[in-house]
Order: C-alpha cells, then sequence, then structure tokens
C-alpha cells in the first residue's frame, strides 16, 4: 500500500469558530421546497442548524429542535426569519416519546403538514468496548437509533393517514459501515440505522414515502473544535482524507436539501456518503 501524500490544514480548520450558517445559505436553490414543512431534530448547532438554513433557504418552513442550548436554537430561527424563512423552535429530547410525539404535532399545529423529516440529532460516547456502561450504551442508542425509529413512526403514520407522500433523511455516518474501535455503541447505533433505513425504503414505498442516509465522515463542526485546534491530531486525519480537507455542515446540508425535493422522488432506500474519500483511503491510527 503506498503512503499518503501529505495534506495541508485550511486555514478555517486550525481553529475558530467552524459555524457558517452564510454558508448554509449561499446555495440554496429558491422555492425548490416552497410550500413544504420540515422537522430537523438537533438543528440548534452543527450540521442540523446547517441543515435547518438550507432547507429554510429553499423555502420550506422549519422546526428548529434542540435539548440544550436555547439561545443557539434562538439565533438559528433569527437567521432563518432575518433571511426571509419562517422557523419555530421546540425543545424536545428524541429518545422521549412525548417529546417525539409534539415534535411533529408542533408542526402541523404551527405550519399545517409535516412532508420532510431529518433525523440528526446524535451522540457518541467513547470508551474501550470493555468499560462501557449500560447507562451509556442504552444513551447512545436511544437517541442515535430508537430517537430515529419512533419519530420516523410518529411522522409517516400521520402522512399515510392523509395520503400524503413524504421524506425522512437520516443523518447517519461512514461508520455505518466503517470500523471505529472504541466507540463500539456508536457503530452499532448507525449500522442499526443503516438496515432501518433500507427496511423502511421497501415498507414505505408504496406509501411515496422515501428514505435514505446521509453519512458524512469528518466534518468540520462546533463538537470537532478540540480536533481543530490540535494541529498534529489534525494533519494525521486530513493524511486519510484524498481531498485533504474536512467537510463542511453546509456541504452535508446541500445533499439534504437535494434529497428533500421533488426531483429526488425515485431515490430511495441508498446511503449517501459524503467524506472525501476517506472510506476508500483509511489507515488506523
Amino acid at each position: 500500500m503506498s503512503t499518503p501524500q501529505t495534506a495541508t490544514a485550511p486555514e478555517t480548520q486550525k481553529g475558530g469558530d467552524p459555524s457558517d450558517l452564510a454558508a448554509s445559505a449561499k446555495f440554496a436553490v429558491s422555492n425548490r421546497l416552497q410550500g413544504k414543512v420540515a422537522v430537523i431534530t438537533g438543528s440548534s448547532s452543527g450540521i442540523g442548524q446547517a441543515i435547518a438554513v438550507r432547507l429554510a433557504g429553499e423555502g420550506a418552513s422549519v422546526i428548529v429542535n434542540y435539548i440544550g442550548g436555547a439561545q443557539r436554537a434562538e439565533d438559528t430561527r433569527a437567521f432563518i426569519d432575518k433571511s426571509g424563512g419562517k422557523a419555530f423552535v421546540v425543545q424536545g429530547d428524541v429518545s422521549k416519546a412525548a417529546d417525539r410525539d409534539n415534535l411533529i404535532d408542533q408542526a402541523y399545529l404551527q405550519f399545517g403538514r409535516c412532508d420532510i423529516l431529518v433525523n440528526n440529532a446524535g451522540v457518541e460516547i467513547g470508551a474501550d468496548f470493555w468499560d462501557v456502561t449500560e447507562e451509556d450504551y442504552d444513551k447512545v442508542l436511544n437517541i442515535n437509533l430508537k430517537g430515529a425509529f419512533f419519530l420516523s413512526q410518529a411522522f409517516v403514520k400521520r402522512l399515510i393517514d392523509a395520503k400524503q407522500p413524504g421524506r425522512i433523511i437520516n443523518i447517519s455516518s461512514v461508520h455505518e459501515d466503517m470500523v471505529f474501535p472504541h466507540f463500539d455503541s456508536y457503530s452499532a447505533s448507525k449500522g442499526g440505522l443503516r438496515m432501518l433505513m433500507r427496511n423502511l425504503a421497501v415498507e414505505l414505498g408504496p406509501h411515496d414515502i422515501t428514505v435514505n442516509n446521509v453519512a458524512p465522515g469528518a466534518i468540520v463542526t462546533p463538537i470537532n473544535r478540540s480536533l481543530l485546534n490540535n494541529k498534529e491530531q489534525l494533519q494525521a486525519l486530513l493524511n486519510n482524507i484524498p481531498l485533504g480537507r474536512m467537510g463542511t455542515s453546509a456541504e452535508v446540508a446541500g445533499l439534504v436539501a437535494y434529497l428533500a425535493c421533488e426531483e429526488a422522488a425515485y431515490i430511495t432506500g441508498s446511503t449517501f456518503i459524503m467524506d472525501g474519500g476517506l472510506m476508500r483511503n483509511y489507515h488506523e491510527q
């Protein structure tokens, strides 16, 4: 196996605030999602925030969901409102049934319908396999897999009753397929999300509801701030990425917006990997 060429970290990946709402709105296709309503879980920061801004920029009314950090959620809503979009903030923990039901209910109460569900909320807890606690395992699986499972159920029940089409887009991970040692519960949750997506694509297809996964690799988000500021660790990662850089939340949001639009009506049952070629060139550190 040849040694990968050394990549240089772009200035924007050496630190600072990686959140850039303007970037998420920049490439929005005007009116592509006009009249649609979207629920995006975990959308007060990072990838979820970028998705909320992008879908709103394309005409969708959006439910901005958060579990903690109310101010960030309000900042997201304010940006969308200032840009001419419509957003409503809903606090909710996707691992709790009442909160899941309320998310869908609020879409109908505030905007009269719900067409798009983006299961973005997620958590990872690292540990050696023999040290993983049942409490941590339950937290990861309850948010990443159970939350997506039953929120999708609440979403599709309303659509099927009304005989309306819909879109489910799960923010998965390259680790639904690529090994991630010491993050076993996270990998299990994303592997489960892959099979859930495939099953639901078949089961919900007759109801004109599409189901797809977007699987990001290394993405610049606030949660990765320590990595971005660790030059040696960041460079080791970039050396494994053929494109020589991390991706951005705005880039992930662009793919989600496409999968949510009418042009993508014949796409279902697929995982779309966004990793700069990482899976094809990965070497364990």
